[in-house]
């Protein structure tokens, strides 16, 4: 099995290219296992809510399993990029898939804070993408 850790903010359109990205991998629905993880910045509601509770979540959830591909959830709260390396390392994560936001030219330089901090310190392959916008 491949696990894959795919954070998520509420950005709908951010975190539907990130599920497309993943269910493009070789094998996605017999090999892939993906955990949905949003790092929330109060713990008492870290531990109340799940990532599938936000629109983005329940967007990508279903997304998945429309194409066969399992979902786990996890919700954390503290510094995201620390928050996404330490779930990496909990659930034996083989990638990370990250949103990346748009940026101006100079600020497209560097990912910005969490992307940035997060494929310097990750021991795993980052995957950075772009949006997907919704089709009617």
């Amino acid at each position: 099995m491949y696990n894959v850790l795919m954070p998520i903010d509420s950005d709908e359109e951010r975190a539907m290219g990130q599920a497309r990205a993943v269910s493009e991998l070789p094998d996605a629905r017999d090999q892939i296992t993906v955990t949905l993880l949003h790092v929330f910045d109060d713990e008492s509601v870290a531990e109340n809510t799940s990532p599938t509770q936000i629109t983005a979540g329940r967007s990508v959830q279903e997304w998945f399993r429309d194409r066969g591909i399992t979902v786990e959830t996890m919700s954390t709260s503290g510094d995201p990029a620390s928050e996404i390396l330490d779930a990496a390392s909990r659930i034996g994560a083989d990638q990370i898939v990250l949103g990346g936001r748009k940026r101006s030219p100079l600020g497209s330089l560097l990912f910005g804070s969490v992307s940035q901090a997060v494929t310097l310190d990750a021991a795993i392959p980052v995957t950075i993408t772009g949006g997907l916008k919704q089709r009617e």
